[in-house]
């Protein structure tokens, strides 16, 4: 085949979507690939042959095997690869159940361990982009499975991508480091907060992230950071953690609590999908921006560190910011 081709994981919903759409209009032919086989239905019906489907989950190593070889088998072998499947509860830790929190790091974690597997069985060469968060370097309290999660993407991402540099394997992997976004999760991720959950202020829109993965795909680039917000918990966890577990033990909570209170009893996706149409957005729309500052994390570092006026400038920047 010689159109050219893209595998996405976690494709139904949030920035998997937002990333689908963005493939397509570069005229890349997308496999996609979600639980929720009703999603991937209508996403069939509104893209054409230029999306093909497999439903299965990315935590199961088996099942997502056999989804991505009957993908290939239909849109060839793939160029690119994006790894975005992720689940989430806002609980306090000891009322996550042992099953609760395997599911979200099998999910978070594993899907993309599963997923750069197969990748690197099915492509010789290409671009292959874990998807991470800003919560992967600075956690909050009550996503603690998320935090560890995106913790282990941060530390597998890195080992591996040492080993293809010792290979010299012409397979770049990238990490896009996102901030809070106006996703599904907080319509359906279970729930103890008592209020609804919100993305933590400020918010920016899924398609962000999207621009952001293909900055990644088109720069080669290592890590790439998207929001200020990411920018203030990477950099303020290495100057401050101590005085930021303090803060967050007292605000973190609360930026995850919206004003509507939520008793409990909605439908989640914890154990299988949850009802809804596919869709990038969720509902905090008129509180999201569609741009975000996005920058390369090694260039952020160099001037973080490249020089004492570049360090006073970043942590006015940061402490300012955490303080507000």
């Amino acid at each position: 085949m010689s159109q050219k081709s893209a595998i996405v994981l976690g494709a139904s919903a949030g920035v998997g979507h937002a990333v689908v759409e963005a493939l397509i209009a570069r005229g890349y032919r997308v496999g996609a690939v979600a639980r929720g086989a009703d999603r991937l239905s209508q996403m069939e019906s509104r893209f054409g042959g230029a999306l093909a489907t497999e439903a299965a989950d990315v935590g199961d190593a088996a099942a997502l095997e056999g989804a991505v070889d009957a993908l290939v088998e239909r849109i060839g072998t793939p160029s690119v690869w994006i790894n975005s499947a992720m689940q989430t509860s806002f609980s306090p830790f000891e009322k996550v159940s042992a099953e609760e929190f395997d599911r979200i790091v099998r999910t978070t974690l594993l899907g993309q361990v599963n997923g750069t597997r197969l990748a690197l069985r099915h492509m010789p060469r290409g671009n292959i982009v874990n998807v991470g968060s800003g919560l992967g370097y600075r956690p909050v309290p009550f996503q603690a499975a998320y935090c560890a999660a995106k913790h282990g993407i941060n530390g597998f991402t890195a080992a591996l991508r040492s080993e293809l540099l010792r290979e010299g394997r012409p397979v770049t992997l990238s990490l896009v480091q996102l901030p809070a976004l106006n996703t599904p999760q907080f319509d359906w991720a279970l729930n103890r907060l008592g209020k609804k959950p919100q993305p933590a202020p400020p918010i920016f829109q899924p398609e962000v992230a999207a621009r952001a993965v293909m900055k990644a795909l088109d720069t080669d680039a290592r890590e790439i950071f998207v929001g200020s917000s990411v920018l203030k918990l990477v950099f303020g966890n290495f100057v401050a953690p101590d005085w930021l577990d303090r803060k967050l033990s007292k605000d973190g909570a609360e930026m995850q609590k919206s004003e509507t209170d939520e008793p409990g009893g909605r439908p989640d996706n914890l154990m299988g999908p949850a009802p809804r149409e596919a869709g990038a957005r969720g509902s905090f729309g008129s509180r999201a921006s569609d741009s975000a500052v996005t920058i390369n994390g090694d260039r952020a570092r160099y001037i973080a560190f490249g020089g004492a006026v570049g360090i006073g400038v970043l942590l006015g920047l940061i402490l300012g910011g955490l303080l507000d």
